[in-house]
């Protein structure tokens, strides 16, 4: 895989779709009239109470304050995501159940291959894009990096651990990223969380740790942790005194990030209708104030087409396929 062509396939993709289709807005009759007429499950593949969750629950609320409809969580967590994408999969194509997923959905293939028991591209439709979560390179308060080129410099020289939530996650994937485009030397440690792998970053057992904002920028901002810089194509509102990993190592990007789909082969004009509904949601004021306390960059109003949820999704799918490729990657 190309590094330099590694870091910007997505938001390339994204861009390009979302500027040459325009968002899909149904009139309002038709699209009320697509959605099922019983309550709608919204599926999360991961415990309550995490980022994911808390924007999926957000979603959720205001969409059952626009339709009809009630639409609820319903978190089926474990398992690497798999089984709860999985019920997805197999779930009635009447619009009645969505999922509501993060960047894992793009690493399925590559980490389980045949083992799966869903194709991730084939067996869902893409319906919205919700928004984009940088991360943020974390290291002890007291480390002696100060800054991103310090680090980098001391990784090409030694290779020391780094902390993850788990084996193919985005803390895993964006180090990986970072090491191929830069020649860094670095042991992955994975753990059940990022929760687990910061406390052993502050006990000294780890050098760092990638993290998203949502998580990482409260303990940044309280001194708990130092940032060295955020992982998005441009600097982060949650941590904006932060300059991005791309101002050292052009081109570098690597995001999670939340998407809905349906189940495949749900009749276009529901998933009109359910983007549409969700284009609601995210033009809603106080719905993006309260997206942005969570570290999500919702995509302007000419991304958040049917159409650009499926090409962001399916360029994040080559990109961090061919890095699981590159790096060997297996799942555990």
């Amino acid at each position: 895989m190309n590094p330099s062509h590694a870091g910007r396939l997505p938001r390339r993709g994204l861009l390009a779709a979302g500027l040459a289709i325009p968002a899909l807005v149904p009139r309002p009759g038709r699209a009320q009239a697509a959605w099922p007429d019983r309550p709608v499950r919204m599926v999360v593949p991961y415990a309550a109470g995490g980022p994911t969750d808390a924007v999926a629950r957000l979603v959720a609320e205001r969409l059952s304050s626009d339709l009809p409809q009630r639409v609820v969580v319903e978190n089926r967590g474990g398992g690497g995501a798999l089984p709860g994408t999985e019920a997805v999969a197999r779930a009635p194509r009447d619009g009645s159940t969505l999922l509501f997923t993060t960047v894992v959905h793009a690493v399925h293939r590559a980490l389980h291959g045949g083992r799966l028991t869903f194709d991730p591209a084939a067996d869902f439709a893409p319906v919205a894009l919700v928004g984009v979560v940088p991360m943020v390179i974390l290291v002890p308060p007291d480390s002696p990096y100060r800054d991103l080129p310090s680090l980098l410099a001391a990784l090409r020289r030694d290779a020391q651990p780094y902390g993850s939530s788990g084996v193919g996650g985005s803390s895993h994937l964006g180090v990986e990223l970072l090491k191929s485009m830069t020649g860094i030397r670095t042991e992955h440690i994975p753990y059940r969380g990022t929760g687990p792998a910061v406390v052993d970053l502050l006990a000294g057992r780890v050098a760092l740790v990638m993290d998203s904002v949502a998580t990482g920028a409260a303990q940044v901002k309280a001194g708990a942790l130092r940032g060295l810089a955020t992982t998005g194509p441009r600097r982060s509102s949650a941590l904006p005194e932060l300059p991005t990993v791309a101002e050292t190592v052009p081109g570098f990007e690597a995001t999670t990030w939340n998407a809905v789909l349906s189940p495949a082969g749900t009749d276009p004009a529901v998933l009109d209708a359910q983007n549409a509904a969700i284009g609601r949601v995210l033009a809603d004021g106080a719905v993006q104030e309260k997206l942005a306390a969570l570290g999500v960059e919702i995509p302007p109003p000419d991304q958040r087409s049917r159409e650009a949820a499926a090409a962001f999704v399916a360029a994040e799918t080559r990109k961090w396929e061919g890095l699981i490729r590159e790096a060997g990657i297996r799942a555990e």
